[in-house]
């Protein structure tokens, strides 16, 4: 498994100023100076392996060597099957160089050898090199604990798994994705790299690190992986991605993801909604309200969730219903699983992003969705925006789905609504919260609705007839029950009235307006969705 970052390497031991001092040369095995240092070991024995247990710096004045040319191999063979880290050796007392035979031994063993030109006070090498050790593990335990008792705390608070995601991230500073088994990414938490290149063509990627039973790093990508179960039953795995310019993998961030994937193992216990359901809600309201940092970004999150994102045009709908949105979510949503994205953006609306092969008619998508969503609610609305080719276009057909949920008329019974069926009554409907539109119909009108409530008479009405019929008179007579003479008196009274000349046909349009405006005030609205 991957080393512990704070370990003290052979190199560092060696760039210490109590060894520093005696001049360090290294004479074979420089790239083992990377090796770790786990304890340093003084020795003048001709078979020091039996005291070593493994990556012991052994430092020696070389009194001891044997002459014999095998027996210095023997020597170097026995220091390199117990794991030293590396062998001093001081030219001081016995050798001014290092015996060849010795370097010939170190060299096929790839054990580092470095000699020292000046006398070094081997006991103070110990006690500063130990000190430095026991000071390492005191901290390695002091951050374990740290991450023991963070990811405690995210339990006992029942955080959901974005937060517990983020956290994995931001104490290992790598990417953190969380997975499914169908390979899909349902969170990602991206650091030193976007979220469109940590996820680029996930599923693929994701099927070349074979799934295991426990924590794995796999070869080549150098991806870290360990399981998340669900009772009992293998839900998914989190993964660490490595992050460019880092060394690979810590022992701490083992320790790390391994705390995430046992947090999550409990979040998801804790939480009733799906992560899946969670993940696409979130990623289709970014898209929705263009929360996300870039197109590609939106394009790899939405892929990542298994929606098609070439080759397709994309389509969002609304649903607005009187119940719980995520009621109708969750009667929605398998059906459109693999072709769609479907999330409660509001307390009361569902928005659905469907994405179609190009020249797929999406009438029987759309037909298909409206039919399910009134299994749930027979009175839910359905409002269709503008077909697009490209997702990063797809908050604006959004927006137009959001305009035509506007514009529909309480007790509408079609079975969805597109921009095309809105005409002025709608748009009217839409604009009846402007106090200018309600000055407007006051203007106009306000005096023939007051007349007629003060003097019982049936003005408006007439005046409705007569303008639904373009000025035909005898169309307007006859569909008002009143004789021809009886109509003409009552238009010249309004005329009178309103003071206004209805042979005049922008005035004619500008009444009309005023009266459909009216009776558009006068309908009983279904309560508006509550924002969230």
């Amino acid at each position: 498994m991957p080393e512990n970052p704070v370990a003290l390497t052979v190199a560092d031991v060696l760039a210490l100023p109590v060894l520093a001092a005696g001049l360090p040369e290294v004479v074979v095995g420089e790239p083992g100076l990377r090796r770790p240092v786990r304890w340093v070991h003084i020795t003048e024995l001709t078979d020091p392996a039996s005291f070593l247990k493994g990556g012991e710096l052994v430092l020696t004045t070389g009194v001891p060597l044997p002459g014999d040319t095998s027996e210095v191999r023997r020597y170097v063979d026995e220091l390199a099957d117990a794991g030293a880290a590396a062998l001093v050796l001081e030219l001081v007392r016995r050798f001014h160089r290092a015996p060849d035979a010795l370097v010939r031994a170190c060299r096929a063993r790839d054990l580092p050898l470095v000699t020292l030109a000046r006398d070094v006070n081997f006991l103070e090498v110990t006690q500063v090199v130990h000190a430095l050790i026991l000071g390492n593990q005191a901290e390695v335990l002091r951050r374990t604990q740290h991450i023991h008792d963070t990811f405690t705390a995210l339990t006992l608070r029942g955080a959901g798994p974005e937060d517990v995601v983020r956290t994995a991230a931001e104490m290992g500073r790598h990417t953190v994705v969380l997975e499914n088994l169908a390979h899909q990414a349902v969170l990602c938490e991206p650091v030193g790299v976007s979220a469109e290149e940590a996820l680029a063509h996930w599923e693929r990627r994701s099927r070349s690190a074979a799934v295991e039973d426990r924590t794995t790093l796999h070869e080549p990508d150098g991806w870290l992986t360990t399981p998340v179960e669900f009772q009992g039953e293998r839900w998914g795995r989190v993964v660490m991605l490595p992050t460019p310019g880092t060394p690979g993998f810590s022992a701490e961030d083992v320790t790390v993801l391994e705390r995430a994937a046992m947090t999550l193992t409990i979040a998801r216990l804790i939480h009733t909604t799906s992560w899946e359901r969670r993940a696409h809600r979130h990623v289709l309201r970014d898209i929705a309200e263009q929360r996300h940092r870039s197109p590609a970004e939106a394009r790899a999150r939405a892929g990542a969730l298994g929606l098609p994102t070439t080759d397709a045009t994309f389509l969002a709908v609304l649903v607005d219903t009187r119940h719980d949105a995520t009621e109708v979510e969750t009667l929605i949503a398998p059906a459109f699983e693999r072709t769609g994205l479907v999330g409660a953006l509001e307390d009361r609306r569902v928005g659905v992003l469907l994405a179609l092969r190009r020249g797929q008619s999406w009438q029987p998508a759309v037909e298909r969705l409206s039919r399910t969503a009134r299994e749930a609610d027979p009175d839910a609305v359905v409002s269709v925006g503008c077909e697009v080719g490209d997702l990063s276009h797809v908050a604006r057909s959004f927006r137009e789905a959001g305009r035509v949920a506007e514009a529909v008329l309480p007790g509408s019974d079609r079975l969805y609504h597109q921009l095309a069926d809105i005409g002025l009554r709608h748009l009217l409907h839409t604009l009846r919260t402007d106090v200018r539109v309600q000055d407007y119909v006051e203007r106009q009108v306000g005096r023939l609705v007051e007349h007629d409530a003060k003097h019982g008479t049936d003005l408006l009405p007439t005046l409705r007839h007569y303008l639904d019929a373009a000025g035909n008179k005898t169309v307007a007579a006859r569909r008002a029950g009143l004789s021809r003479q009886t109509l003409y008196e009552r238009l010249r009274a309004l005329e009178r009235l309103l003071d206004r000349d209805l042979e005049v046909g922008e005035q004619r349009t500008e009444l009309h307006v005023a009266l459909i405006a009216l009776a558009v005030l006068r309908m009983t609205a279904p309560p508006s969705p509550t924002s969230t």
